[in-house]
């Protein structure tokens, strides 16, 4: 059967004559596909792409740096950019999420130490080696053609969209516009799950600063939040409609879960597969709203959240709480999987005691006669009183070890680490007659 858009392309050709044959056809639809991926692939090689990024550099750490000095500086980067934050940067979070999913996996790290962020299997590109992970072209990989390429990794790592940089053209978007998603190529998804069952949206993340008491830094605690967040409808459970109520077929879609479009393109009329936009993707939507949240799935609550506070936290940690965070409302208001909470401490500075790693300091100040002649002294430390010996003829300065009296070492209870008492000698200012006489008599012996 002859094409009538083809058929109309050659009108405008090929005047006064015959139509043309089906091969005539089938071979004018493939140069035109043959000069238009030319065009692309002739703008990929002649366009400079920055390859990535030093993952050091991004969390601002050294390359031997140890796995907690890595998660340390992400927590700090991770707690100054969060898109939540006023003032925050989501280009800047998801660079330093990117550079920590990679440093904090040995094998990743490995693999990225040894080839760089644009190695093989690197998380930078997601392209395999035959494409243009290795500075290849992915026009020209192995096996040829497009087979097991991912043009959706254009959109990730370069041009426009979610995070891309450097490249003004966006490879995604051309076969996405033509093939509804990029599902025509070698399996590719697609952005957004077009052409297939939609993907759960995540809601999203949230931060939470608490002050916590020194003690408690030290030894753990347990405290309350209270806090307003958006979750999903207790009284539908986030379906969107009245409990009990009849679950029908979605009228748009007919239960399939995705809906035909069709799509004007260069080659023409070009028919693809989308979620459906009413039930997404489920084939299905309750018959009766919720009257609670209006069928959104979601509602604002108050929200208490017991949370733990492990021993040895430091000043500026932040805790991971999943499923805590912002859940929003999808189609035909199903509600999202909620996104997380992030808690981060401010440790209240305590007025006697500063810490070191698992290491406690304090400062006791003595009599110039018990430094001559030593004492025992009552000092109180954060676990009760204890008494503390001060030997005869310290001096000033001088630090004495209390073992055990420090900070937690991991999740141990058992190990932790010391206490570190400075001593200081307080001179007298007004010596009486007797004073004066005796500290002439020690003048003579020589001292």
């Amino acid at each position: 059967m002859t094409n009538p858009l083809i058929l109309k392309t050659y009108s405008k050709t090929l005047t006064h004559t015959p139509p043309p044959t089906l091969r005539d056809q089938n071979a004018h639809v493939a140069n035109v596909v043959a000069g238009r991926m030319e065009e692309i692939k002739n703008a990929y090689t002649h366009t400079r792409i920055k390859m990535p990024k030093d993952y050091y550099k991004t969390l601002g750490v050294e390359k031997n740096a140890s796995k907690d000095e890595i998660k340390q500086a992400f927590r700090k980067l991770a707690h100054e950019y969060h898109p939540d934050k006023k003032g925050g940067n989501e280009a800047k979070f998801k660079e330093a999420n990117e550079a920590y999913s990679t440093l904090s996996d040995d094998a990743k790290r490995a693999q990225y130490d040894r080839f760089g962020s644009a190695g093989p299997g690197s998380g930078g590109s997601g392209a395999s080696a035959g494409g243009y992970a290795r500075g290849g072209n992915p026009f020209g990989g192995q096996g040829g053609g497009f087979d097991g390429f991912d043009f959706s990794q254009f959109t990730q790592g370069f041009g426009g969209g979610n995070g891309g940089q450097n490249v003004e053209f966006d490879i995604g978007d051309i076969f996405g516009d033509i093939f509804g998603g990029g599902g025509g190529f070698g399996g590719s998804t697609g952005r957004g799950g077009q052409g297939g069952r939609g993907r759960a949206q995540k809601g999203r993340d949230m931060s939470i600063d608490i002050e916590v008491p020194f003690r408690d830094s030290v030894f753990g605690s347990t405290t309350t939040l209270r806090f307003n967040r958006t979750a999903a409808c207790d009284h539908c459970k986030g379906t969107g409609g009245e409990p009990g109520t009849e679950i029908k077929t979605c009228d748009t879609c007919r239960g399939q879960g995705k809906v035909q479009e069709v799509r004007r393109t260069f080659l023409g009329n070009v028919s693809t597969t989308a979620t459906c936009p009413t039930c997404a993707g489920k084939g299905t939507i309750p018959k009766e709203k919720c009257k609670v949240c209006r069928g959104a799935g979601v509602h604002d609550k108050q929200e208490n959240l017991e949370v733990v506070i492990p021993a040895g936290i430091n000043d500026g940690e932040m805790l991971r709480m999943t499923g805590k965070g912002e859940t929003v409302s999808g189609a035909s208001g199903s509600a999202s999987i909620p996104g997380d909470l992030y808690v981060k401490i401010h440790v209240v500075p305590h007025p006697l005691f500063q810490r070191e790693g698992s290491d406690l300091h304090s400062t006791l100040a003595v009599k110039l006669s018990e430094a001559l002649l030593g004492a025992i002294r009552t000092f109180a430390t954060l676990d009760g009183d204890i008494q503390l010996s001060i030997p005869a003829g310290i001096v000033h300065g001088e630090q004495l070890r209390v073992k055990g009296r420090g900070v937690p070492i991991g999740n141990s209870k058992n190990r932790r680490g010391d206490l570190f008492v400075k001593v200081g000698v307080e001179m007298p200012k007004n010596l009486s007659k007797a004073a004066k006489k005796a500290i002439e008599e020690l003048k003579k012996e020589g001292m």
